[in-house]
């Protein structure tokens, strides 16, 4: 959870900063757009370079951004096996058998052990999960000399390889892209550029100004939610609770100990944040004024011709 970046904003003098947010929000996703029209492994790494160095040059921290992605590594090498075990296309690459054995069951309960006693440590775990699974194909592939039980194939495809390294490549560029907005723009500013690009859609009876506040809201305590969160975990590990090991039914119960505090803050920062509205006058249909009125500049410009020079040559790209 301390890894999450959805969300949080942080202060800056890099080039995004300096954009309007009705640029950055139009921009994300054309560029989104675009990265989706390439279907090739090789354009997408071109696209990753791409993003790269459009965080160097808005002087954000990769590292921050790559620690964000973290929390989806399971979604990733979950995306990744799959496609390895489920795509029966192209050349094969791997064609052997594989046998589940008294020897290679000992293995694996070996190599399940050892793996979780090295991840209560909390350091390399996605290292030792790779570790892990080539652990328990070494296991059934060579540990097979004594009481065979069965015997399975496995096979990987070419391009099953390459459709996995594509899909997360795409992932990753996508959440890059997204995550780049959220880090350069203030929840504010945010909302009024939602508010102004949705103002067309008053034609059809959908309110741009609640929209817009509905979003900022949500993306504002995401990053607040889980610092409380944290601090309730450390605080009841404090207390004994390990919510890494136990039964499952423990487990169950120290996760609703978890939850009933957080749903009592939850309303409590609901409350307050319906106090301090009222109280800045604030009145649900009626017009608002602000402060400081959204203004285009020379660099919104000069992103706007980027982007559609980006989404024309992946059209391009996908046509010829």
């Amino acid at each position: 959870m301390k890894n999450i970046v959805i969300g949080q904003y942080i202060p800056g003098e890099g080039f995004f900063y300096r954009l309007d947010p009705r640029t950055k929000i139009i921009s994300v996703i054309v560029l989104m757009v675009a990265v989706f029209l390439l279907d090739s492994i090789y354009h997408l790494l071109v696209a990753s370079g791409v993003a790269m160095i459009l965080l160097l040059v808005g002087k954000i921290s990769i590292g921050r951004v790559f620690r964000g992605l973290r929390p989806l590594l399971v979604l990733l090498v979950f995306t990744f096996v799959f496609q390895i075990l489920f795509n029966r296309q192209g050349a094969i690459l791997v064609n052997e058998t594989l046998t589940l054995s008294a020897t290679s069951i000992v293995g694996v309960l070996f190599l399940t052990v050892l793996w979780r006693m090295l991840a209560r440590r909390g350091k390399f775990r996605f290292l030792l999960l790779l570790m892990y699974l080539g652990g328990l194909y070494l296991a059934m592939r060579y540990l097979t000399f004594w009481w065979q039980i069965t015997t399975f194939p496995f096979v990987i495809y070419e391009d099953g390889v390459t459709m996995s390294i594509f899909v997360i490549v795409r992932l990753v560029v996508i959440i890059t892209l997204s995550t780049v907005l959220t880090l350069t723009t203030k929840p504010t500013d945010l909302t009024q550029g939602l508010e102004k690009l949705m103002r067309p859609l008053k034609v059809i009876g959908i309110r741009s100004e609640d929209f817009a506040l509905i979003i900022s809201i949500s993306l504002r305590f995401i990053p607040t939610i889980l610092d409380e969160a944290n601090k309730i975990m450390s605080a009841q590990a404090s207390r004994g609770a390990d919510f890494a090991e136990g039964k499952l039914k423990d487990k169950i119960k120290q996760v609703i100990s978890l939850l009933v505090p957080m749903f009592i803050i939850a309303f409590k920062r609901s409350e307050e944040l319906a106090d301090a509205m009222e109280s800045r006058n604030f009145v649900p249909g009626k017009p608002r004024s602000r402060i400081n009125e959204l203004v285009f500049n020379r660099l919104d410009v000069l992103t706007s011709v980027f982007v559609v020079m980006c989404l024309t040559g992946s059209i391009l790209i996908r046509v010829l």
